[in-house]
């Protein structure tokens, strides 16, 4: 049985991870630490475990295999670097952190402790993104040319997302950092890793962190990725396009569902194509990497890919330039 604890609920899904572990058969909670020892305690007490007011002194518990950190994005880097060094598996919530300095920070903890580190990256598990994958492989798109991914809601104007997500030293940004990962990393996995980052940044609400953004990734050979993310637009549906030398991709025009049209199958129409099955839970993944001794290799490349790309969107949004990859530590 992997004993977990869980470190602070901060973020929203913190609870959603909770019930992750509480559901896995090999899985259970049994400590919870959180940097607001009041919201700690409250946790803790629902939950039936002790609740451990010092972190150093929860890391050195034996009772404790691994930990699920959802504290603020901007204390990731302590946080999980304490908890390698400490011997303890680490599952998280994206972004991994902040920037590409403390990524690598991380990573040659958990290196050098040989624990397992899984990043939640959700979307990349659900139905649609190996049902496009499998497209890309078989190439009917021809070479891909333009990447569009969009993911937006409206927190912000109906007033249901929590205060602290408009944190900047907290969170780091606003809705492309919140919200903005997912076509972030979906528009990095079906692109590959692009050159150049783009970024303009609405302020709508007048609050300290964007709630409007939209980022433009140029690739070595010209194609282009589109991400955009809000917490501004009440029924904005999550849409993927793809765009190749021989065919278009389309998911979510508003269904949930992939059209897609080939100049390679002689077709004259758009195709339906097949749902297939996603992939299992990141938290699930996790504790297989654990049981097995293995190593979540590419879920922990699209992490860091991940906070390298969010660390030049926001240097450019801030410099109003265009960034290149190659500037970042």
């Amino acid at each position: 049985m992997l004993k977990v604890a869980m470190l602070s609920y901060w973020h929203v899904h913190a609870w959603d991870y909770t019930e992750n572990v509480l559901n896995h058969p090999d899985a259970e909670v049994v400590a919870v630490w959180d940097e607001l020892p009041e919201r700690g305690r409250e946790a803790a007490a629902k939950l039936g475990v002790p609740f451990v007011a010092n972190l150093d002194e929860l890391l050195a518990r034996e009772d404790v295999d691994g930990v699920v950190v959802d504290t603020p994005t901007n204390m990731h880097g302590e946080v999980m670097v304490k908890a390698a060094l400490a011997g303890k598996h680490i599952f998280t919530e994206k972004v991994l952190a902040l920037t590409t300095a403390e990524v690598k920070e991380i990573l040659a903890a958990v290196e050098s402790s040989g624990v397992k580190l899984t990043v939640s990256l959700p979307r990349l598990n659900d139905w649609y993104t190996p049902a496009i994958q499998r497209i890309l492989s078989e190439g009917l798109l021809g070479r891909v040319t333009y990447v569009r991914v969009r993911l937006s809601h409206n927190g912000a104007t109906a007033g249901w997302l929590p205060e602290h997500f408009y944190n900047r030293e907290q969170c780091g940004g606003g809705a492309l950092i919140d919200l903005g990962c997912h076509p972030m990393y979906l528009t990095r996995l079906f692109l590959g890793m692009p050159e150049q980052v783009s970024a303009s940044f609405g302020y709508m609400l007048g609050k300290e962190v964007e709630d409007n953004a939209v980022v433009t990734l140029l690739g070595p050979n010209g194609e282009i990725g589109v991400v955009e993310a809000g917490f501004v637009n009440a029924h904005s549906p999550f849409t993927i396009e793809l765009h190749g030398t021989e065919g278009s991709l389309l998911y979510g025009t508003p269904e949930d569902r992939i059209l897609y049209r080939s100049s390679r199958t002689g077709e004259k129409q758009w195709i339906e194509a097949d749902r297939g099955a996603g992939r299992s839970l990141a938290f699930e993944q996790w504790v297989g990497h654990i049981q097995d001794n293995t190593a979540a290799t590419d879920n922990i490349r699209m992490a860091r890919d991940l906070t390298a790309l969010m660390e030049a969107a926001n240097r450019s949004a801030a410099e109003k330039r265009a960034v290149h990859l190659d500037e970042l530590d």
